[in-house]
């Protein structure tokens, strides 16, 4: 690597990670976050079997997951337009993630709370609660313990995910990237860079999601 090189990939690291934390990160935080609220309320209408309810949200999962994120933030953000409703592209990449993600959580936590022995919940009642003192007290802190690894996988991918924003151009890191690739002309490496600082912030997440387990299991063992 010549001194050129180096002296781009060093120049440009601060210009693609201060995008990643002020950007990307939160852009990540903020749809996951929005995407739980989402995932906690249709899975709860599920496993309530509350009839008219849960066929609008199979509804929603089926079209959400059977079709690519990139199409949804076109829709979202190129499409809508047509209808006289224009957003702010950071707003509309947070409905497009929050909406997808929320989705596929749905179905994690809904298996997590099917996992939970119905008498769980009719000792809960027994106990003179009502439905939501039952879900609250009982069923959701078991069933978010069994569903934790695989929603915080869903937030790992996420921070990956958030890469395709740079379509409808939020500022990401990614985005930041291909502006210094086209005045450098060094794709190779600054996307070699790039890809590094996005297996950083996952290493450090994946970090967090060991440690969130063990305390989870040691939480369950003294309950």
């Amino acid at each position: 690597m010549d001194s050129r090189l180096i002296d781009i990939f060093v120049s440009s690291f601060a210009q693609i990670l201060i995008p990643g934390l002020t950007m990307t990160i939160p852009l990540t935080v903020i749809s996951f976050s929005f995407a739980l609220i989402i995932a906690i309320i249709t899975a709860t209408v599920q496993y309530a079997k509350i009839k008219i309810l849960k066929d609008i949200v199979r509804l929603y999962i089926w079209i959400t997951r059977g079709t690519p994120v990139l199409v949804q933030l076109y829709v979202v953000f190129y499409g809508l337009p047509s209808l006289g409703l224009t957003l702010d592209p950071f707003l509309a990449a947070v409905i497009v993630f929050s909406l997808n993600e929320g989705a596929y959580a749905s179905e994690t936590i809904r298996a997590a709370l099917e996992a939970i022995p119905d008498g769980q919940r009719e000792a809960g009642l027994s106990l003179g609660f009502n439905f939501f003192q039952v879900m609250t007290n009982i069923i959701y802190p078991e069933a978010l313990r069994i569903a934790f690894p695989s929603l915080f996988n869903s937030l790992i991918g996420m921070v990956k995910d958030t890469s395709l924003a740079a379509n409808i151009t939020v500022l990401e890191m990614f985005m930041a990237t291909q502006r210094i690739v086209a005045r450098t002309y060094e794709p190779l490496l600054l996307y070699i860079e790039v890809a590094l600082i996005y297996l950083i912030f996952c290493t450090v997440l994946t970090k967090l999601q060991s440690y969130g387990e063990k305390k989870i299991s040691k939480y369950g063992e003294t309950v």
